[in-house]
């Protein structure tokens, strides 16, 4: 690796139920299905991760103002955890799941696609109002479809979408991060945290990242955090060693159980971001703003959708990897058959970062 190459995650979406859409088991008014199957993964009911099963299923067909993604790879995310834990309100069954994927379109449906263009795609209700990305095919509407271009292999770039539509709308949006900033993550090795550390680092803040497990503050360190952070449950004081006046912007990922320790990390008008929750915790209950935010501290959230990651930013992003100028590292790439494994290591955190499966057609 190159000086000055900053390494990227070694490898969260509100959801409004739409009006019918084409699923794999119930294909809808909107559209028709081939007779031609297709390889999917769908779940019938919330259940362990061996509720998860590989079948074929059939091919959908894209309704009016939406286009058919040939899929070829996808990233695995904890909303698609929280959909099999039964956490989702927003759900039915049975489901194929998948917030994102990337691929090629098959069937343009009348858009402006065409047919071999690259894209990704993500959110907008994807697997939970109708199926998602955990498939060989897939339809969404044409309007969360981001067109790319780029040569980097497919395992990559499914690594990338939400993963930094979430850290991009987490620093921009619920931040409004500046150069010069100090910037703490809680829950650092995260996907979406290590992505955000980059990108902080490429707007010229400096970055505080907590992990709990000891042996990963050498990895955050060597991802380019300034301050790697050993997370007991409680860092604000620590914090205030680094920085005593308090940091300037929190992003939590982690969750309500650390919220009210990281906004006593914030200085008075600086700002918590609430993006995540891999502590499956997302509730304040008995919530009293006056005793619960410190005096002058804003506390603001982000759950945002595909359209608030432009497409110039995602297309350099990719052209700043294909340079080497970021470096992107996988924790593992999946078959489809081995979501199970996947999702198993998801629901103890033993991945740094993030995972992607690789299709096969």
């Amino acid at each position: 690796m190159s000086k000055g190459t900053q390494v990227l995650f070694p490898h969260l979406s509100r959801v409004a139920l739409q009006k019918p859409v084409p699923t794999s088991s119930n294909p809808g008014p909107l559209g028709r299905v081939h007779n031609r199957p297709m390889k999917a993964i769908q779940l019938d009911a919330p259940g362990p991760p061996e509720a998860l099963h590989v079948r074929d299923l059939p091919l959908p067909e894209p309704p009016a103002g939406w286009v058919r993604i040939r899929i070829e790879s996808f990233g695995i995310n904890r909303s698609e955890l929280h959909l099999r834990q039964g956490l989702a309100t927003n759900a039915t069954f049975p489901r194929v799941p998948g917030i994102e994927c990337v691929g090629t379109i098959d069937d343009p449906g009348g858009t402006s696609f065409v047919r071999g263009q690259k894209v990704v795609t993500m959110m907008g209700g994807m697997g939970r109002a109708f199926d998602g990305g955990y498939a060989q095919f897939t339809v969404v509407p044409a309007s969360q479809v981001i067109p790319i271009d780029t040569e980097l292999p497919w395992e990559t770039v499914g690594a990338l979408p939400e993963m930094l539509q979430t850290a991009y709308g987490s620093l921009t949006t619920g931040l409004d991060l500046r150069a010069d900033q100090t910037l703490l993550i809680r829950g650092g090795t995260t996907s979406v945290g290590l992505a955000a550390a980059a990108l902080a680092r490429r707007i010229g803040a400096k970055v505080i990242a907590t992990t709990r497990r000891p042996e990963r503050l050498t990895e955050l360190a060597a991802r380019g955090v300034d301050y790697p952070l050993l997370d007991d449950g409680s860092v604000a004081a620590a914090v205030r060693e680094l920085v005593p006046d308090g940091v300037d912007a929190v992003l939590e990922l982690v969750g309500t159980t650390t919220l009210p320790d990281s906004l006593r990390a914030a200085r008075v008008h600086g700002t918590v971001c609430f993006t995540g929750m891999v502590s499956n915790e997302w509730l304040v209950r008995d919530f009293y703003p006056i005793g619960y935010i410190p005096n002058g501290v804003r506390l603001t959230d982000y759950g945002g959708e595909a359209s608030d990651l432009p497409r110039q930013v995602l297309q350099e992003f990719l052209d700043d990897v294909a340079a080497g100028r970021v470096s992107p590292a996988i924790d593992r790439v999946f078959e489809l058959d081995e979501i199970a494994v996947a999702h198993a290591m998801m629901e103890t955190n033993a991945a740094v970062g993030k995972m992607v499966v690789r299709v096969r057609h």
